[in-house]
C-alpha cells in the first residue's frame, strides 16, 4: 500500500485567521447568550414547565449524535480493514472529539447552574441514565484520544485494532444511551418507546458522515489537496445508504406508534395537525432532509458533481436538525394523556386535554447558544488540523495497476532509488 503522508493545514495565514476569527465571534456570541440565560433565568427563553428541553438541546443532541457517527470513518478503516478509509482516520477521530465537546458544552450551559457541575460529576444516581452518560461521554473522549495515538505513533500501532474495536463498541453504547434518555421516559407518549435507541444509532451514522464529508472537502479544497473521485463516490454512496436507513427507521417509528390505539391522536397531530411541527416533519425531515439528498446522491449526473454532493450533505444536516426538533420539542408540547379517550374535568399544567398543546417559541439567545457550541467544535477542528498532522497530503485515487513484468519491476526499482 502507498505510504500515507500527513501534513498540517497549510492555507495562507490571513485566510486561516479570518476563518478562526469568524468562528471565535460566533463562540463569543454563544458565551454572551449563556451569560444572559444564567443571569436572567430560563424564563427569558421560550421554555416552560411543559417544554424543558428547547433548541439548545436540539443542537446538543445533534452534535453528540454526529460525534458518534464521525468516528465511523476511522472504524471502517481499522476495525473492518478497508484500506481506502485509513488515511482519513485521524481527521475522523479529531472531528468526533470536537463535536462531542461542543455538544456537551451546550448541555452544561443550558441545563442551568453550570457552577454545580462538580456536584453532578461526584454524586451519581445510577438509576438515572444521565449518570451513565457521564461515564459514556468522558470514556468516549479518552478512547478516541487513545485511538488517535495508536494511529499517529509507531509505538501505538500494535494497539490500533483492539482500541478501534473498543471505540466502535463504545460509540454504539453512547448513542444507544442517548436515545434511551428519551425512550425510557413514560411521561411523554412520543418518547415512550425503546425504538428510539437504534433509531438514534442510525441517525448518528448519517449525520456524522455528512459533517465529516463537508469538513474533509472544505479542508482539502482550501489547501489544494486532491480527493479522488472513486473515494468521494464511495463516501457519497455510503451516506446514501445511511440516509435511506434513517427514512426506513422513521417509517417504522411512526408505524410502531400507530399500532397502539392510544397513540392515534398523537401521530395524527404530529403528521397532520401539528402546525409548524407537521411542516417541519414533512418538509424539513422527510423532503429536504431525506428524499432530496437521496435523489442527488443516486442521480447519475448530479451524484458525480462535487457541488451537488456538498448540497446533499448540507441538506442531510438540515434534515437532522428538523428531525430532532420534531422528536424532542414536538414530543414535549403535545399534552400528556393520562386517560386516553376520556374527557378531563380538571387538569394540571402539563397533563390532559384541557391543558392543550403547549406553546414554544425559541428565543434568540437559545439559538446563539446552540450555534456557539457548533462553532466551538469547528474551532477545535481548525486548530487541530493547523498545528498537528491530521490531514493526509493527498487522497487521490491509486493509479491503475501496471502490467507486471521485468520492465515494470525495473521502473519500480529506479523510482525507489531516486526517491531514496
Amino acid at each position: 500500500m502507498k505510504r500515507i503522508v500527513y501534513r498540517e493545514w497549510r492555507i495562507p495565514a490571513a485566510r486561516y485567521w479570518g476563518i478562526l476569527g469568524i468562528l471565535a465571534a460566533v463562540v463569543g456570541l454563544g458565551g454572551l447568550a449563556a451569560l444572559y440565560l444564567e443571569h436572567g433565568g430560563h424564563w427569558v427563553t421560550g421554555m416552560s414547565n411543559s417544554v424543558v428541553w428547547g433548541v439548545p438541546h436540539v443542537f446538543a443532541v445533534f452534535l453528540i449524535l454526529a460525534a458518534s457517527g464521525a468516528i465511523n470513518v476511522a472504524s471502517i478503516g481499522t476495525v473492518f480493514n478497508k484500506d481506502a478509509y485509513l488515511p482519513m482516520g485521524r481527521l475522523s477521530g479529531l472531528l468526533a472529539v470536537a463535536l462531542l465537546i461542543g455538544g456537551l458544552l451546550i448541555l452544561v450551559l443550558d441545563l442551568g447552574r453550570p457552577d454545580r457541575l462538580l456536584v453532578a460529576m461526584t454524586h451519581y444516581n445510577f438509576r438515572s441514565i444521565f449518570a451513565w452518560n457521564i461515564y459514556l461521554y468522558t470514556g468516549f473522549i479518552v478512547l478516541v484520544i487513545a485511538y488517535l495515538w495508536s494511529m499517529a505513533d509507531r509505538m501505538g500501532a500494535p494497539f490500533k485494532h483492539p482500541v478501534g474495536v473498543l471505540a466502535f463498541v463504545w460509540r454504539l453504547l453512547l448513542t444507544t444511551a442517548t436515545g434511551s434518555i428519551f425512550g425510557f421516559l413514560v411521561a411523554r407518549q412520543a418518547f415512550d418507546t425503546a425504538f428510539l435507541a437504534p433509531m438514534f444509532v442510525i441517525m448518528s451514522f448519517a449525520y456524522g458522515l455528512a459533517i465529516f464529508l463537508l469538513v474533509l472537502m472544505f479542508s482539502c479544497a482550501q489547501d489544494a489537496r486532491p480527493i479522488g473521485d472513486l473515494l468521494l463516490q464511495r463516501l457519497k454512496n455510503l451516506l446514501g445508504v445511511f440516509v435511506a436507513a434513517v427514512l426506513y427507521f422513521t417509517l417504522v417509528y411512526y408505524l410502531t406508534k400507530l399500532y397502539g390505539a392510544k397513540n392515534y391522536d398523537l401521530v395524527g397531530w404530529v403528521l397532520l395537525r401539528g402546525g409548524i411541527y407537521s411542516f417541519t416533519a414533512w418538509v424539513g425531515w422527510v423532503l429536504l432532509g431525506t428524499l432530496v439528498p437521496l435523489g442527488i446522491i443516486w442521480h447519475p449526473v448530479l451524484g458525480r458533481d462535487r457541488r451537488w454532493i456538498v448540497a446533499a450533505c448540507a441538506l442531510v444536516i438540515l434534515g437532522g436538525f428538523a428531525a430532532l426538533y420534531v422528536i424532542l420539542i414536538g414530543s414535549q408540547v403535545y399534552p400528556l394523556q393520562i386517560f386516553p379517550g376520556h374527557t378531563v374535568v380538571a387538569s394540571g399544567v402539563v397533563d390532559g386535554l384541557r391543558a392543550g398543546v403547549a406553546r414554544y417559541h425559541p428565543s434568540f439567545p437559545e439559538v446563539l447558544l446552540g450555534l456557539g457550541g457548533v462553532a466551538v467544535a469547528l474551532v477545535i477542528t481548525a486548530v487541530g488540523v493547523r498545528v498537528l498532522q491530521f490531514l493526509p497530503e493527498s487522497l487521490a485515487d491509486p493509479e491503475e495497476s501496471a502490467p507486471v513484468g521485468p520492465g515494470a519491476l525495473k521502473r519500480f526499482s529506479i523510482d525507489e532509488a531516486a526517491a531514496g
